[in-house]
Order: C-alpha cells, then sequence, then structure tokens
C-alpha cells in the first residue's frame, strides 16, 4: 500500500547570498514561505523540482519540503522548514527584522 502523497514546496538556497528561498507558482524564487506554490500533486512536484534543479546559476540544494495550507499561504510542517522559513537566528537580519518571523 503506498503513501498518500503529502502537499510540498520547493525550497533551495539561493547561490550568491546563501538565504533560504521557496518557488512561486510564477516561476520567481522568493523568500517568503508563504509565497511558494504549494504542490498537491506528485507528478507536477517532480516536474516543478526538476526546474528548480536546473537553475543551477541562481540556487543550489532544491528539494520538496512537506507543507500545509495556511491562511496566509503555505505553512512548513516540520521544525526544520519553519526553522529555515524564518531565516538566521543568530542576529536580527533579513527576515529576522520582520516582526511575524521572531
Amino acid at each position: 500500500m503506498s503513501r498518500r502523497f503529502t502537499p510540498k514546496v520547493v525550497t533551495a538556497n539561493a547561490l550568491v547570498e546563501g538565504d533560504v528561498v521557496y518557488l512561486t507558482a510564477d516561476n520567481r524564487w522568493t523568500r517568503l514561505h508563504g509565497e511558494a506554490e504549494l504542490i498537491e500533486d506528485e507528478a507536477h512536484a517532480a516536474l516543478r523540482l526538476l526546474k528548480a534543479e536546473a537553475q543551477r546559476d541562481r540556487v543550489v540544494g532544491a528539494y520538496l519540503a512537506d507543507a500545509r495550507r495556511g491562511p496566509n499561504g503555505p505553512e512548513p510542517v516540520h521544525f526544520r522548514e519553519a526553522f529555515r522559513a524564518k531565516g538566521p537566528s543568530n542576529y536580527r537580519h533579513g527576515k529576522q527584522e520582520l516582526d511575524r518571523n521572531v
């Protein structure tokens, strides 16, 4: 018996800055998890991941991360992804400057 597919987002790290980024439905990379495309079809997720992996000049380490539908867009399911979505934790800069992420 196979597992049911759980919704995903495509995530990676920006090549130059190293920031965590997410692929949007209109093929942009965003630093905000809530703007990511929530993918609910396994075949579509595989295609989106291939598209991300082909952008070696922009991102590294692309993968599919579990997510769920939230009131303001996709939300991380696992602690690791919630931690990555909030940005660096050693001092206030980047995403940490936004009150909603602290």
